[in-house]
C-alpha cells in the first residue's frame, strides 16, 4: 500500500502538471484556430510539421528512457553509469540526425511539401534534437523522484510559449499596423504560421538551458559494455515506439501524400484541431506512465507486484471513462476551445478518445513483456495495429477523409491491445477484475448512447442531464469500490451517506 500511495501522488503531481500544462496549452488552439483560418490550411500544417516531430522524438530518443529505468533499477547496474551512458547516446544520435537534416535540405523539403519554406523542416529537426536530450533528463528526475522540478520546467516551457505565441500571434500583428516601421523590425507578417515553429525553438533551447545543473552535475563517461547491453534490450522497444507513435501520427503524416490537393490540408487541420479535444485522454495516459514506469520496475523485486499492476489497471479504467463522459457531457462548452469553423470536426472527438482509452489499457498490459525482457511482442503487437491503421487510411481516406484516419486509430489501437492482452496470459498472466471492468465499460457506453440519443435543444438543459447521468456513474462507482466509509468523513456530505 505504502507504494500505491506513493504512485498515487507523483501521478496527482505529474498528472496535476500535465492537466494544467495541457489546459495552458490549449489556450494556443482558440488562438491558432482563430488566427489561422480552416480555409487557409495553416493548421494543418502546424498538424502536419508537429506529428512529424512526435515520431521523430521517439526515433532520436530509441526507448532510453524505459531502458534507464529498467538498468538503473538492476542491482548489478551502476545508476550513475546508466544515465552517463543513456545521455552520451541519445545526445550523439540527435547531433548526427541535425547535421542530415541541413545536409538534405535542399531535396528533403521539397519532398515533403515544403520546398517553400525550408527552414521548418531545420527548426524541426533542431527542436526535435533538443527534445531527445530532455526525455533522458525528465527521466533522470522522475527517477530521482523529483517532481517538483519536472513541473517547474514543463510549466517554464508552456508559459513562455503562450507568452510569445500571443506576442507575435495577437499584439505584434495589431501594433504593426499602427507602427510598421518599428514594429516591422522584430516581426514579420509574411511569416504566417511559420512562427509557432520558431518560437517552439526559443522556448525548448531555454528549457534546455535550465538543465544546466543536471548536464553539469553527471559525470560523463561511456560505458560500451553496457551500452551493448542496454541496445539489446531497448531495440525492440524502438521498434514498438515507432509503430506505436505511427498509431497516433500516420495519419496525420500521410494525410497530405494521400490527398496532396489544398482540400487536404484543409481537411486534416479540422481534424487536428477536434483531436485536441481529445486529448484529455493522452493527458491522463501520460500522467500515469510518468509515475508508472519508475514504480513498476522499482516494485518488480517484490512478490506482490502483480496484484499492484491490477489494482493499478483498475483505477487507470475508471478514472479514463469519468473523464469520457465528463468530456462528451461538457462538449457544448469545449468546443468553444477551437474556433468555430473548425467545429464539424468534433464528431469525430468521441472516436479519438476511445482510441486513447485502448491505447492507455495497451500502454498498463504492455508491462508484462518489459518485466520478462520479451520487448520483441510489443513491437509485433504495435507492428500489426499500425499496419491496419495504415491500410485503412489509404484505403477510406479518398471517400471518408478524417473519419477513416478516426476509426482507423481505433481499430489500431483495439486490435493491440486484445493481443497484448492475451499473449500476456501466456508469458506474466495477471488477474485483472475482469467482471468490474467490463460493468464500468457497459455502464460508460449506455451513458454515452443516451447522451447521444437524447437532445433537448437547449445547451444548459443537455449540459444539466448529461451531468446528472455522470452523477449514476458515480454512484455506481461509490458502491463496487466501497468508498462509503472514506466519504462519510468528510465534512457537509458524510451525513447523506448511508
Amino acid at each position: 500500500m505504502a507504494n500505491l500511495k506513493s504512485l498515487a501522488k507523483d501521478t496527482v503531481i505529474y498528472g496535476f502538471t500535465g492537466m494544467v500544462g495541457r489546459f495552458l496549452n490549449y489556450l494556443l488552439v482558440p488562438l491558432y484556430t482563430a488566427k489561422i483560418s480552416a480555409a487557409s490550411g495553416g493548421y494543418g500544417i502546424v498538424t502536419n510539421i508537429y506529428a512529424y516531430i512526435a515520431l521523430l522524438i521517439i526515433i532520436l530518443t530509441f526507448g532510453m528512457e524505459t531502458t534507464f529505468f529498467r538498468f538503473s533499477n538492476k542491482d548489478d547496474e551502476d545508476p550513475k553509469s546508466v544515465i552517463s551512458t543513456s545521455l552520451i547516446a541519445v545526445a550523439a544520435v540527435a547531433a548526427l540526425f541535425v547535421a542530415l537534416i541541413f545536409i538534405t535540405l535542399p531535396w528533403l523539403a521539397p519532398a515533403m511539401g515544403y520546398g517553400d519554406h525550408p527552414s521548418y523542416i531545420s527548426v524541426m529537426a533542431i527542436v526535435v534534437a533538443l527534445d531527445a536530450v530532455q526525455s533522458i533528463l525528465y527521466a533522470y528526475l522522475r527517477y530521482q523522484h523529483r517532481p517538483i522540478k519536472f513541473a517547474t520546467l514543463k510549466f517554464a516551457f508552456i508559459i513562455l510559449n503562450i507568452l510569445l505565441n500571443l506576442l507575435y500571434f495577437v499584439w505584434l500583428p495589431n501594433l504593426y499596423k499602427s507602427y510598421p516601421e518599428v514594429i516591422g523590425k522584430i516581426y514579420d507578417p509574411t511569416v504566417g504560421v511559420g512562427y509557432a515553429f520558431y518560437l517552439n525553438l526559443v522556448c525548448t533551447g531555454l528549457v534546455t538551458f535550465l538543465f544546466w545543473k543536471e548536464l553539469t552535475g553527471i559525470k560523463y563517461k561511456m560505458d560500451w559494455a553496457l551500452l551493448k547491453r542496454m541496445l539489446s534490450y531497448t531495440w525492440p522497444l524502438l521498434l514498438l515506439g515507432i509503430v506505436g507513435i505511427l498509431n497516433q501520427t500516420a495519419d496525420k503524416i500521410l494525410y497530405p501524400y494521400i490527398d496532396p490537393s489544398h482540400n487536404g490540408k484543409v481537411q486534416l487541420g479540422i481534424f487536428g484541431a477536434a483531436c485536441k479535444i481529445a486529448m484529455i485522454m493522452a493527458i491522463i495516459t501520460n500522467a500515469f506512465r510518468w509515475a508508472y514506469e519508475p514504480f513498476v520496475f522499482g516494485k518488480s523485486r517484490d512478490k506482490d507486484n502483480r496484484e499492484a499492476y491490477a489494482s493499478a489497471m483498475r483505477y487507470f479504467i475508471i478514472f479514463t471513462y469519468i473523464a469520457f463522459l465528463m468530456v462528451m457531457a461538457w462538449m457544448d462548452i469545449l468546443k468553444y476551445i477551437i474556433g468555430r469553423d473548425y467545429w464539424e470536426g468534433l464528431k469525430v472527438v468521441p472516436i479519438v478518445m476511445a482510441a486513447e482509452i485502448m491505447m492507455g489499457i495497451y500502454f498498463n498490459l504492455s508491462f508484462w513483456y518489459k518485466l520478462t525482457d520479451k520487448t520483441i511482442w510489443g513491437a509485433i503487437f504495435s507492428f500489426i495495429g499500425c499496419a491496419i491503421l495504415v491500410a485503412i487510411n489509404f484505403i477510406f481516406v479518398p471517400k471518408f477523409g478524417y473519419w477513416a484516419c478516426a476509426w482507423g486509430g481505433f481499430t489500431g489501437y483495439g486490435i493491440s491491445m486484445v493481443l497484448c492482452y492475451f499473449v500476456g496470459r501466456k508469458y506474466y498472466p495477471i488477474d485483472y477484475p475482469l467482471k468490474d471492468i467490463a460493468i464500468y465499460t457497459l455502464l460508460t457506453a449506455a451513458i454515452f448512447a443516451v447522451y447521444c440519443f437524447v437532445d433537448f435543444g437547449i445547451t444548459w438543459a443537455n449540459i444539466t442531464f448529461r451531468t446528472a447521468l455522470l452523477l449514476v456513474f458515480f454512484a455506481v462507482l461509490i458502491k463496487m469500490e466501497h468508498l462509503e466509509p472514506m466519504l462519510k468523513r468528510i465534512p457537509g456530505i458524510g451525513k447523506y451517506i448511508k
